[in-house]
């Protein structure tokens, strides 16, 4: 996973960038262009929408390098102007509803159904997540993995440091149970598959007594 904790910018390409220097925004796009396009599909889980995320943040950062301060503040710049440009299309009375529907579909079709083949169908945590509210996705995201406090998602969604807060809870609690249910089912396999080894060794030694010639 490319995050951008990981990335440092060369002090050179960084003043360049200041400067305004097309080649060095080249070269930032190449260390950060992965690591935006990571943030932007997990939450927009969307490729297509993650791809023009990619090309608006760096469009943005030809045009507006003036406004960063200096060489360090240019890799949370381009994280901000990238969750920007994510929530904006979040926003999107479209996608809002698209969204609904999709998640609609993932929670239906990960209904357990009391087949043993039900856990090998439930979705990884990335599906799951997937299948979260564009918000609570956001949060989590923004707060576990890029670090944003509660108190800057807020801001950066229009809302209060413990909608933040209430939205990560309530996010927790529905991946908590589908790992409980994930659990469940696993046991419930892997019992089954214990009980019907057991019953399978048993009636091939019966068979083998059956077979063996008497020796009274």
């Amino acid at each position: 996973m490319s995050g951008f904790s990981d990335i440092q910018i060369p002090p050179g390409v960084a003043r360049g960038v200041l400067r305004g220097d097309r080649n060095a925004v080249a070269d930032t796009y190449r260390l950060l262009a992965r690591a935006v396009m990571n943030l932007a599909s997990r939450i927009l889980q969307d490729r297509g929408l993650a791809e023009e995320v990619v090309q608006d943040t760096f469009i943005d950062l030809v045009e507006k390098a003036e406004q960063i301060k200096n060489v360090d503040a240019i890799r949370p710049w381009v994280r901000k102007v990238a969750v920007n440009h994510c929530l904006m299309r979040l926003r999107s009375p479209w996608h809002a509803r698209r969204s609904d529907a999709d998640a609609e579909e993932i929670f239906a079709s990960s209904e357990p159904d009391n087949s043993m083949e039900w856990a090998v169908q439930l979705p990884t945590l990335e599906h799951a997540l997937g299948a979260l509210s564009d918000e609570a996705r956001t949060v989590v995201w923004l707060h576990d993995v890029e670090g944003y406090t509660h108190k800057e998602i807020g801001e950066l969604m229009g809302k209060t440091a413990s909608f933040s807060k209430s939205q990560l809870a309530r996010a927790y609690e529905k991946l908590l149970k589908w790992q409980n249910q994930l659990n469940i089912e696993q046991t419930q396999m892997q019992s089954t598959a214990t009980k019907q080894d057991k019953e399978g060794h048993h009636a091939k030694t019966t068979l083998g007594n059956i077979g063996s010639p008497c020796t009274s």
